[in-house]
């Protein structure tokens, strides 16, 4: 095996290049973040491979999915990045190539979100590759999940399910061989790429009352938010934009409709708010926040409620 680098030349050789000023070339212990007005919002995600992403899974992309989720969280927040800190427990059998390509991938999305690498650690681990980032933003409003009042609209952005249904096709080539070629991409696409709503950061700001990405699947993360607000939900589930891929896949396979409301990993922004100046186009109303406290209850084509297996992705 070619010479791996040392931690001091892998802080060096790799990740210095592409941090921030406020990393001090990461020759410190810790960032050095100028004051603000605003307050700093702070949120921390955890991937780990065989969880969250497949080991075999490009570098690059496992890196963008690792900022990205955080920076979803932060949109979500009304919040704008400031920058992130890395921490890296790298497997046995990481080489030199994998760190530049890696590092090749953040470095990009840490320009296109205007994220920069502020600080972090390494280490190794006798189990999987595992990567955590805390992100850093700054917001004038912060939009909590316990601000939903009765009678909020309910609506969520983008398309719901996607990634779901994407990690089904990874999970099932023989259901993947029967999507149509651009269906099959768009949905491994959503899988392995989420794209963080910071657009609709100055929005929320605006409007929300109470707001969260979807990472959990649409019906968990509602019944939090309902949970966090005291309140109810009523959902109409034909109202829940899906994708030409989803709807595709789900022509096909019924019982995935399931999956794409539970699945997680949408990290499209849910909120609530009771009026609008004017409401982004692919944001769209679902349902209706009610006053008695309880899970979210959706309701099928029939006007029947829904029962779900499992609402939602859990850890445990």
């Amino acid at each position: 095996m070619p010479k791996r680098y040392t931690e001091e030349e892998l802080i060096a050789r790799i990740f210095a290049p592409i941090a921030g000023p406020a990393a001090l070339g990461l020759k410190d212990d810790a960032a050095l973040i100028e004051a603000s007005k605003e307050p700093t919002v702070a949120t921390v995600d955890m991937l780990v491979a065989g969880v969250h992403f497949f080991a075999d899974d490009s570098p690059a992309l496992i890196a963008k999915k690792a900022l990205r989720v955080n920076l979803s969280d932060l949109a979500a927040k009304g919040a704008t990045p400031i920058g992130f800190l890395l921490s890296l427990a790298l497997p046995a059998d990481w080489t030199n190539d994998w760190l530049r390509a890696f590092a090749s991938g953040l470095s990009e999305d840490a320009q296109v979100y205007a994220a920069p690498l502020i600080g972090g650690d390494t280490t190794a681990t006798p189990g999987p590759l595992t990567i955590s980032i805390a992100a850093l933003g700054r917001t004038p409003r912060f939009v909590p999940r316990t601000g939903a009042r009765p009678g909020d609209a309910i609506y969520v952005s983008g398309t719901i399910g996607d990634a779901a249904l994407g990690l089904a096709l990874r999970r099932d080539p023989s259901l993947a061989a029967r999507l149509s070629p651009a269906s099959r991409a768009h949905l491994l696409d959503r899988y392995l790429l989420p794209r963080p709503r910071l657009d609709l950061a100055p929005m929320l700001r605006a409007h929300a009352n109470a707001a969260m990405d979807v990472s959990d699947g649409l019906a968990g993360d509602l019944a939090k938010l309902c949970r966090a607000s005291g309140v109810g939900a009523v959902v109409e589930a034909t109202s829940i934009p899906l994708s030409d891929a989803a709807s595709e896949l789900i022509a096909l396979s019924p019982e995935l409709f399931e999956s794409a409301l539970t699945g997680g990993d949408d990290y499209e922004i849910l909120c609530t708010a009771s009026a609008w100046a004017a409401r982004p186009l692919d944001v769209v109303r679902i349902g209706e926040i009610a006053s008695v406290a309880g899970p979210p209850i959706f309701l099928g084509p029939d006007g029947e409620p829904i029962a779900f297996a499992k609402p939602s992705f859990s850890h445990f």
